[in-house]
């Protein structure tokens, strides 16, 4: 009985020692950051202050900087295009998926190769696809404003299709949906290929044509990967910033309210300004009020799409 216990107490302090090295990293690369911003978002800290000194010249100003920031119209304004950006991005980046994964569920000649070729955008960096399209979209010798000039559209001419603030938001959104549709399509082909072909057979006989088969049988069963799409694409706009760092900037400004606004300003654009700024205390805070309603809305989601029967 020793023995065993011995035994049993031995593979656990293995199994531990191996586990040792990532609870390294989580600590040193993730649990230090984490808390380390939480310190600094009850802090001022300016310009000259020795970050990587706990003891130098930051003042603890409580809630100070949660309480500005509530008052920022900016901060609004940026969550506001957020949401805005959310709305556009994850409905697109759904129905493209789902149509593309329906498509190569029929298994088409090629598909294989297609399942590849649609995939290759979504392991490129969003660096690299964000700068292609800001030279498709570019007014001057741009595809996409050239092509919209043969069809008698010069609406895009002078400013193109990033720099017109109606359509700027919608052209990093469209970038985006064809770079992750990739990703969504490999999900959604994975759930098709899952049910089981006997339901469609049934269908079948009952008489029952495509659309009825999508809409009443393909549709429910894959909605366990509509509800993950939603809540993922929900924490990807809240946290986006290297798609309008490359494409836009957070621009083009506009005049709102008697206030210049950028229409592309994401509250992740906006987080990283602040840190650019050198507002480390209020940029903490900013990324803490953020984390709350991802939480927040991701909760809200979840349950409103399960009372769905998603």
């Amino acid at each position: 009985m020793k023995w065993r216990l011995s035994k049993k107490l031995s593979e656990s302090i293995t199994a531990y020692l191996f586990l040792l090295p990532f609870l390294v990293v989580f600590v040193v690369f993730l649990g230090y950051p984490i808390i380390y911003s939480l310190y600094l978002s009850f802090r001022s800290v300016s310009a000259t202050t020795d970050l990587y000194n706990i003891f130098s010249d930051m003042r603890f100003v409580g809630f100070k900087n949660y309480l500005t920031l509530l008052k920022d119209f900016h901060f609004w304004w940026s969550l506001v295009t957020t949401f805005y950006y959310a709305i556009l991005y994850i409905p697109l980046l759904i129905i493209v998926s789902l149509i593309l994964a329906v498509i190569l569920s029929n298994q088409l000649k090629g598909h294989s190769f297609f399942r590849s070729v649609y995939f290759l955008p979504n392991v490129l960096d969003m660096f690299v696809v964000g700068t292609i399209w800001t030279f498709l979209y570019a007014p001057q010798g741009g595809v996409i404003p050239q092509l919209l000039e043969l069809l008698g559209i010069r609406y895009f001419s002078q400013q193109g299709i990033l720099g017109n603030p109606r359509t700027a938001m919608l052209g990093v959104v469209i970038a985006l949906v064809l770079k992750n549709a990739g990703f969504g399509m490999i999900l959604f082909l994975s759930a098709i290929q899952n049910i089981p072909t006997c339901l469609y057979e049934a269908a079948d006989i009952d008489g029952a044509n495509a659309w009825q088969k999508f809409r009443f049988l393909t549709l429910p069963l894959v909605r366990p990967i509509i509800l993950f799409m939603v809540i993922t694409g929900m924490i990807g706009a809240l946290n986006s910033f290297t798609e309008i760092y490359a494409m836009t900037a957070g621009k083009p400004s506009v005049v709102l309210w008697g206030k210049s606004v950028d229409v592309t300003q994401v509250s992740g654009y906006y987080l990283f300004r602040q840190w650019e700024r050198m507002n480390y205390g209020y940029a903490a805070a900013m990324s803490y009020l953020l984390l709350i309603i991802t939480l927040i809305i991701s909760w809200l989601n979840a349950r409103w799409l399960r009372k769905k029967g998603v």
